[in-house]
């Protein structure tokens, strides 16, 4: 069994682009609503990794009573602020906001966190126009890649259908010529799908959702899952204990795909930007 060292793999990514940095002085706009603690971290490690990189980070932080109209109009200003090449508006957001709408205004050519429909639809035509694709799934394909795991004509399971990871992995495995199952809440037997995953990705939110008696020998595991124990030791979707016996390749949480997020997130600003640069 094989540990996908997430970690190792996102400090070698971002140590890679601080010269392409260096030269494009890009810069990331983060607007962070409320004091959400996981959203606090999140913002953190991006800000740290901007700082590694010698990417400009900027953060606007407002608190969880804002409107609806104010954070659109702060969108909008970003989006016209040639300065900023790459925009994140953290999610969650409060109950108040209408999350879609907040999606619908950032700019496609800032959309560094890859949700925006017109960079979500680019993804169904084919790998060459994944230009900003969402940043987990981005980085649990650069982490396969980098273990030279192959996915062309693999079974591949995902469990979970978010816009945010479910559903576009899905898609990014498929352009990759996997055959793919993607499995959700109201799926009716989850083992009898997960039993023939070569490569299993699970992205709920729910503590041993996936146990041993779920997984073929020699699977490639890759947990997205990030869940708090009563301890407030971290854990995943899966029982990592028990699975990682039966697993080829398994992520860690944390340390697996946390870390690549981040990394992605960085890689899609130097794209950004690149792409705003070109004549």
């Amino acid at each position: 069994m094989t540990i996908l060292d997430g970690k190792a793999l996102s400090e070698e990514l971002i140590d890679s682009v601080k010269e392409k940095a260096s030269n494009l002085k890009p810069t990331l706009a983060v607007i962070l609503v409320g004091e959400n603690p996981a959203s606090l971290a999140y913002v953190k490690n991006k800000k740290k990794a901007c700082e590694k990189t010698g990417i400009e980070y900027i953060e606007y932080k407002y608190p969880a009573t804002i409107t609806q109209e104010e954070l659109l109009k702060k969108i909008e200003e970003v989006n016209q602020d040639d300065n900023v090449n790459g925009l994140i508006v953290q999610l969650p957001l409060p109950d108040h906001i209408y999350v879609p709408e907040v999606i619908k205004a950032v700019a496609p050519k800032k959309d560094v966190d890859g949700f925006h429909a017109y960079n979500i639809g680019k993804m169904f035509l084919s790998p060459e126009f994944e230009d900003l694709p969402p940043a987990t799934p981005f980085g649990i394909v650069k982490l396969l890649d980098h273990y030279d795991i192959p996915i062309e004509g693999k079974d591949v399971v995902v469990v979970g259908h978010s816009n945010i990871v479910g559903k576009p992995i899905s898609m990014m495995m498929l352009n990759r010529n996997a055959t793919v199952t993607t499995c959700h809440i109201y799926t009716k037997d989850l083992a009898a799908h997960t039993k023939n995953a070569d490569i299993l990705i699970v992205a709920v939110g729910k503590e041993k959702l996936i146990t041993a008696d779920m997984v073929k020998d020699g699977a490639v595991v890759v947990d997205v899952g990030m869940n708090r124990r009563e301890d407030g030791s971290l854990c995943g979707d899966v029982d990592f204990d028990e699975v990682s016996k039966k697993a080829s390749y398994i992520t860690p949480v944390p340390g697996g795909v946390g870390p690549m997020t981040v990394a992605a997130l960085i890689l899609n600003t130097i794209r950004a930007t690149e792409r705003q640069n070109q004549p």
